[in-house]
């Protein structure tokens, strides 16, 4: 069989490799609501916003666990997105409360999978499934990292304990 070629891989490291399973259970919500620069001129949100969104609730979601993103970039640290994949079930138009409900589905050294359900407050309607993978990278060597930061491990292993963020 062919080796298949132009498949961007990380690079295999030990790190990156071993799995801690450290997971969130609940969900973490975070509230929306479309405004109009957030939508096409038919009063539908742009696909683009989903993911600022998706971003947004990934940030709240490790500030209520500790860890505070400006932490990090300033211990040269940076979480960049390597994979994403995102399922759009419905629309979601102009002034629609939407709750953005993140998770931390997996950590497997220093990759972390994020689950995503953007649904209505009610829970009713779902407009979005979403799974994201980010990495530890070292900022000034423009590498990955070989482990979190200790400040990150620490907050990890809070919650792996507790399996609650909110």
């Amino acid at each position: 069989m062919p080796k298949e070629i132009n498949q961007p891989q990380l690079p295999p490291t030990s790190a990156i490799d071993s799995v801690t399973n450290v997971a969130f259970e609940n969900w973490f919500e975070y509230p929306v609501r479309s405004q109009p620069h957030h939508t096409d001129y038919a009063g539908i949100v742009w696909h683009g916003t989903y993911l600022t969104w998706m971003e947004e609730a990934r940030v709240e979601c490790l500030r209520s666990i500790g860890i505070e993103f400006a932490d990090l970039v300033a211990l040269g640290c940076d979480l960049p997105v390597v994979e994403l994949s995102i399922r759009y079930h419905q629309s979601v138009k102009l002034g629609m409360p939407v709750l953005v409900r993140t998770r931390m589905a997996e950590v497997t050294g220093v990759r972390m999978n994020w689950d995503y359900t953007l649904v209505s407050p009610d829970g009713q309607d779902l407009y979005i499934t979403a799974l994201v993978t980010l990495v530890a990278l070292d900022r000034e060597k423009g590498k990955i990292m070989r482990q979190l930061p200790p400040a990150f491990q620490d907050a990890l292993a809070k919650i792996s304990g507790s399996r609650k963020i909110r």
